[in-house]
């Protein structure tokens, strides 16, 4: 009789989400699609000679960042947004933690490496939750892995993204030339 009061011991734990909310997926869709068209519209200006050549953004290290953060914006939004755990994904999932990576590190090296400015806090943020999206995916905690890698894409990539259209700053310099 006292099992009835008593929880099933045979439950099966709660199955892991693998999508995110709908207005979670709708901000991640319309992020990434505003930093890419801004983007592209800032390259096209800068390629076509609309948009100054300024030579002190001749960097290798800004070359870099902005070779590595370009491609991680769309690539990111579409690990987000498409189908979740086949080899494409994981693939794909290893290439965007590697862009990101690469994009934190050399954006420490634009200023020699010793001077920051406030913009470099995503730097640690980028790097942590990196580490974050790695060690969870392989423990196979599923919630967790798209907890940090939804943060991650938003609060390093997303939200950074927008800041880099500032006027003082290269593309924002570019697109409202």
């Amino acid at each position: 009789m006292a099992a009835i009061f008593l929880p099933s011991q045979n439950r099966q734990p709660a199955k892991p989400r693998l999508e995110n909310s709908p207005r979670m997926m709708a901000l991640v869709a319309s992020g990434a699609s505003l930093v890419t068209l801004a983007a592209a519209v800032a390259l096209f200006k800068w390629l076509t000679g609309l948009a100054p050549d300024l030579p002190h953004y001749r960097n290798p290290a800004i070359f870099i960042h902005v070779a590595t953060v370009l491609p991680a914006v769309p690539l990111g939004a579409y690990l987000l947004l498409s189908r979740k755990g086949d080899a494409r994904h994981k693939l794909l999932g290893k290439v965007w933690i590697a862009l990101m990576v690469t994009t934190a590190i050399a954006i420490t090296f634009v200023r020699g490496g010793t001077d920051f400015s406030w913009i470099h806090i995503f730097v640690p943020y980028t790097l942590l939750g990196a580490w974050n999206v790695v060690r969870t995916a392989r423990a196979g905690r599923i919630d967790e892995h798209r907890k940090h890698i939804t943060g991650m894409y938003l609060g390093a990539l997303i939200i950074p993204g927008g800041f880099a259209f500032l006027p003082d700053r290269l593309f924002g310099l570019w697109l409202f030339a």
